[in-house]
């Protein structure tokens, strides 16, 4: 059960990284290397420079995954899978399902979904380092809801 919990803390936590990483080091010293993704989509170019983030985020999970396995803090495990998993996740909504890099998930009927494409649309509209709005990519602003439903919670 306490392996589940920090499982599940940490990829929580990890939205909250996420945001305050791409609002304060991607879009701010660290531009270089993201601004490429803000650009319109070169279809000859599979990569970006911005997937250098990838291996930078899974530093600290190898690092608990390898401390997990060598010592007796196996509670690291949890840490370090909950990290990976969060970059999982990143993985299919942001880069497969948002951005479309692998043709699937193109007619998605859900306002939650809808909701996410919206506000990272959002996020792209700016093309400058200090402008900016939605810098996380699972937890998305009410009001982008509120555009995809005609209900009310």
């Amino acid at each position: 059960m306490l392996f589940f919990l920090l499982f599940l803390g940490t990829f929580i936590f990890m939205e909250s990284m996420a945001w305050i990483s791409h609002k304060y080091l991607m879009h701010g010293w660290m531009w270089k290397f993201h601004q490429d993704h803000h650009v319109k989509e070169h279809p000859d170019r599979f990569l970006e420079k911005n997937d250098t983030f990838f291996l930078i985020f899974a530093i600290p999970a190898i690092i608990f995954f390898a401390t997990g396995s060598i010592t007796s803090w196996k509670w690291m495990l949890a840490l370090g899978s909950g990290i990976t998993a969060y970059g999982v996740a990143y993985f299919f909504v942001h880069d497969i399902f948002i951005h479309q890099r692998f043709k699937i998930f193109r007619n998605a009927n859900n306002t939650y979904l809808k909701a996410i494409r919206r506000a990272h649309k959002m996020h792209h509209k700016h093309l400058g380092k200090h402008e900016g709005e939605c810098f996380g990519m699972l937890w998305v602003p009410w009001k982008y809801f509120k555009a995809y439903s005609n209900k009310v919670l």
